[in-house]
C-alpha cells in the first residue's frame, strides 16, 4: 500500500477501501482522484479494484478501455498489448454474457493483426452471447473484418455461416466474391437469387438488375464458370425478357467467342 500513497489525499482514500474494500463508489472515487496519475500506477489500482469487485461490468469496462486507448499509439508487437488481452480475457471469465465487452476485445484483436486469434474471438463471442444480439454486437464487425484480410478461403466459409443467420445479406456476398474474383461462385448465388420468386434485393435492385449482372459475369468470365450451364441460363433470359432478345443472343455469342469457339458462335449469328 506504501506505493500508492503520496499524500494525505491517498492515506484517506486507502483507509476509506481498508474499512470498505468492496464499495465501487469508493474505488470509482479514488479512480477519479487518481486520473492523472501515470498509466502504470492507475493500472495497479484498478488490478486490486477488479480483484474485489470482478463482476463490476462497469469497473472492467472502465479499465479496458483505458488500456486499449493506451495502447493505441504503439506498436503491435510491443508487450502493451498481450497484457491487455490477458486483462480481457480475465475479465470474460466474470463477464462473458456482456456484448460490449466482446465487441472490444475483437476490435482490439483486430488492430493487432491477429488473424487466428481474432477469427477465434469472433467465433467464442457467437457461442457466449445469445443470438438475439449477434446482429447488432458481432456479426457487423466480423463481416467488415473479413472482407479486409486478403484470405478468400477463410472468408467465404464466414460468410456462409452469417447468410444462414441473415439470407438478405446474399448481395453483399457476392459483392465480396466479385472483388475477390470467385466468380464462379458468385454466379452461382447470383443465379439462386434471380431464380427465387421471393427474393427482395436489400439494395433496392429488380429482377432484370440482378440478372444483367448474372450475364456480365458469365460473359466477361467464361473461363471461370464452371458450375453453371451457360447457354441454358441465356435462352431462359431470353423467355423471360424477351425485349432483351437481341441483346441476349449476342451475349451468349460472346460467351463463346470468348472461349474460342468460334463456331458456335458463328452459328448463333
Amino acid at each position: 500500500m506504501v506505493d500508492f500513497i503520496q499524500d494525505a489525499r491517498d492515506l484517506h482514500y486507502e483507509e476509506t477501501l481498508i474499512r470498505d474494500p468492496y464499495s465501487l463508489k469508493h474505488w470509482l472515487s479514488y479512480l477519479e482522484y487518481k486520473k492523472e496519475a501515470p498509466q502504470q500506477l492507475r493500472n495497479m489500482i484498478f488490478e486490486r479494484t477488479v480483484s474485489k469487485l470482478p463482476r463490476s461490468y462497469k469497473l472492467w469496462l472502465k479499465y479496458l478501455l483505458e488500456r486499449t486507448a493506451y495502447a493505441r499509439d504503439l506498436c503491435p508487437n510491443d508487450p502493451v498489448y498481450e497484457e491487455a488481452n490477458s486483462c480481457f480475457e480475465r475479465c470474460l471469465v466474470h463477464l462473458s454474457k456482456m456484448p460490449r465487452i466482446w465487441k472490444e476485445y475483437c476490435n482490439f484483436l483486430i488492430r493487432q493483426k491477429k488473424i487466428t486469434t481474432t477469427r477465434r474471438t469472433f467465433d467464442r463471442a457467437l457461442m457466449a452471447l445469445p443470438i438475439t444480439q449477434h446482429a447488432k454486437w458481432i456479426w457487423p464487425d466480423y463481416i467488415k473484418w473479413v472482407r479486409t484480410i486478403n484470405v478468400p478461403e477463410t472468408a467465404i466459409k464466414i460468410y456462409r455461416r452469417y447468410l444462414k443467420f441473415e439470407p438478405s445479406e446474399v448481395e453483399g456476398y457476392i459483392k465480396f466474391l466479385k472483388h475477390s474474383q470467385r466468380f464462379d461462385e458468385a454466379a452461382v448465388e447470383l443465379a439462386k437469387v434471380v431464380n427465387d420468386e421471393q427474393f427482395a434485393s436489400s439494395r433496392g435492385k429488380s429482377k432484370h438488375d440482378l440478372w444483367t449482372e448474372l450475364l456480365k459475369i458469365i460473359t466477361k468470365h467464361p473461363s471461370e464458370i464452371k458450375s453453371l450451364d451457360v447457354e441454358a441460363i441465356i435462352r431462359s433470359g431470353i423467355t423471360r425478357f424477351p425485349h432483351e432478345v437481341g441483346r441476349l443472343w449476342h451475349s451468349l455469342a460472346e460467351y463463346y467467342i470468348r472461349l474460342g469457339l468460334f463456331e458456335r458462335a458463328r452459328d448463333i449469328y
